[in-house]
């Protein structure tokens, strides 16, 4: 069994990159907040595009994003690390550039400024987890990226709440968030820069050897990942549709069950991933697989009560649930870092990520597919492949641990 680490708030910081890149993923979540949720009104009401355009242009950037992600990931392989996250944020820095300048009704330039956001949201998290597994090593390294998802979701709410506020200016307000946003992102991209963390090349293989040795392939980790990542848009799709079209819920329940998600995120994200420590990260990812599935049959027996019980019924079950994406979430990406050599670390995290960006893209289309069909239809398919998917990670063999990290320099 082993050790379980302990919450140390200054040993927490250092591991995650230290307190200036600390700071810069707070201003970049701030940043990401403000914008990100009111992107689509942002197109639709300054620039007055219609609804489907607007949406197929931000869905292009997502998948434009995924295409560059191999690229990103042989990146990292040579090395960098505070660079490649300080050039996704510097990319978005472009995109909300050039959404700022698009005229009236230009869907070109709103494309292309949704393509350079689609490309820096897809990048960070794979340059990110690749920086933390840098400058820390075993458990240690597991709390450092719950913690900055902790620090992540906390930005990401006070942003959104300040943008909230800021909507009654109307466009005006709209094009002064984005301002603010290109300006925030500036800011962390500068800290993360200022980090100059960079791996030192494995003394494992050839230089000339190394770039072609192919990242474990996680096959089925990778495709159990498109299914488990559904579960982060359950609070925001699937939950809101069930509540106000099959039970006529007022709005109000969705809001709180939102909020709820976030603040239990920011509050146990790191004690639970801790908590957690005691187990190997394999079985801990078939687990949260288990407590999601669970989640998704409470919800199909909560939509049998009605509404005045199934409501209520609803929102308690979502507190599974979010513990099931916290338990996940401190575990896949520890476990892929744990599984892949240090020479392949970026491609493997690209080729995760890639799996991470394909579910969030399809799993809207997929929620509001399945809910008319009934709630047996959408929770008893997403238990379904869920179980089936914990399932394959748990009978997946590891190809191998990952040695340890070569010797970093952090400025």
């Amino acid at each position: 069994m082993a050790t379980i680490a302990r919450i140390q708030p200054r040993a927490l910081v250092r591991a995650s990159g230290g307190p200036r890149y600390a700071v810069a993923l707070a201003v970049d979540a701030l940043g990401t907040g403000l914008l990100r949720p009111f992107l689509l009104l942002y197109g639709v009401t300054v620039l007055r595009l219609s609804g489907p355009v607007t949406g197929t242009a931000m869905t292009a950037g997502i998948v434009a994003g995924l295409v560059c992600m191999p690229a990103v990931g042989r990146w990292l392989d040579r090395g960098a690390r505070s660079t490649v996250v300080a050039a996704s944020m510097l990319v978005r820095v472009l995109g909300v550039a050039l959404l700022l300048a698009a005229p009236a009704g230009h869907v070109w330039l709103f494309a292309t400024a949704a393509l350079f956001l689609g490309i820096g949201n897809q990048a960070w998290p794979a340059a990110h987890a690749a920086l933390v597994a840098t400058v820390a090593h075993g458990r240690e390294r597991d709390t450092a990226l719950a913690g900055a998802r902790a620090l992540r979701n906390a930005a990401l709410g006070v942003g959104a709440l300040l943008a909230s506020v800021c909507l009654a200016g109307g466009t005006t307000a709209l094009r002064a968030l984005a301002a603010v946003t290109a300006l925030a992102y500036l800011a962390a991209a500068a800290l993360a820069w200022s980090v100059h963390v960079h791996a030192e090349p494995a003394e494992t293989a050839p230089a000339e050897d190394r770039d072609d040795e192919p990242a474990p392939r996680m096959l089925a980790l990778l495709c159990a990942n498109v299914i488990y990542v559904f579960c982060l848009n359950v609070p925001e799709i699937a939950l809101p549709l069930v509540l106000v079209t099959q039970l006529h819920a007022s709005p109000v329940w969705s809001a709180v069950v939102f909020v709820a998600n976030t603040a239990l995120v920011v509050t146990l994200q790191v004690p639970v991933t801790v908590f957690m420590s005691r187990f190997p990260r394999r079985t801990v990812v078939v687990l949260s697989g288990v407590v999601l599935a669970a989640s998704y049959l409470g919800f199909l027996v909560a939509t049998s009560l009605g509404h005045d019980w199934g409501t209520p019924a609803m929102a308690t079950v979502s507190v599974v649930c979010t513990i099931g994406e916290i338990i996940y979430a401190g575990s896949a990406t520890a476990l892929v870092t744990a599984l892949a050599p240090a020479h392949v670390l970026g491609r493997a995290l690209a080729r995760f990520q890639l799996s991470t960006g394909f579910g969030l893209a399809v799993s809207p289309a997929v929620m509001t597919a399945l809910a008319p069909l009934g709630p047996a239809a959408l929770w008893g398919s997403l238990a379904a492949a869920t179980l089936l998917s914990a399932s394959a990670v748990a009978t997946e063999k590891d190809q191998g641990t990952r040695p340890g990290v070569g010797a970093c320099r952090a400025g």
